[in-house]
């Protein structure tokens, strides 16, 4: 016989409780660049993930809400980066509203399509998207890979409990 867990007191479905969740989730951190009309757009991902191999197909989510939607959503071709354990603070900068996030110290230059390439990062793709999926008060953005460079060093930057982190052996 085995012991029934402590399930705790159950909570129903709400904002919070997804969140709440999802904080206990560790992932992995990217950031989606993109060109936009008025310049380059990007934003902090956590739901980056890989969709198929053949054809080597990614997906993210964006809030509809988000200031990079309206470029996303026009967007033929997108960036995909990676981050390194060093780069928190670039991972914030790109996560905090607001924020000039192509402006100093954040090192980038144009990409193949005219996507922003960022520096330093532990790999980049460029993506051609591919479908807009509708999901709540966020859009699926599935996008096939054209080329990239996965042979930055280091370890990768990782997101636990509202707060970045590096991985541990």
């Amino acid at each position: 016989m085995t012991a029934t867990p402590d399930l705790g007191t159950p909570q129903l479905a709400s904002p919070d409780l997804l969140r709440s969740t999802f904080r206990r989730h560790a992932a992995g951190v990217a950031v989606i660049t993109a060109r936009g009309t008025s310049g380059p757009v990007g934003f902090t991902a956590t739901s980056l993930t890989s969709v198929s191999a053949e054809p080597p197909l990614v997906s993210f989510g964006i809030g509809t809400g988000a200031s990079s939607w309206p470029a996303i959503a026009e967007a033929d071709h997108v960036g995909v980066h990676i981050l390194g354990e060093h780069q928190s603070e670039l991972a914030a900068t790109f996560a905090r509203s607001g924020a000039d996030r192509f402006g100093a110290p954040t090192a980038w230059r144009e990409g193949p399509e005219g996507v922003p390439v960022l520096d330093d990062v532990l790999a980049w793709l460029v993506c051609r998207v591919v479908g807009r999926v509708p999901a709540g008060d966020h859009r699926i953005v599935l996008a096939e890979v054209v080329l990239g460079d996965p042979s930055g060093a280091g370890r990768p930057l990782l997101y636990h409990q509202g707060r970045f982190h590096g991985l541990r052996d």
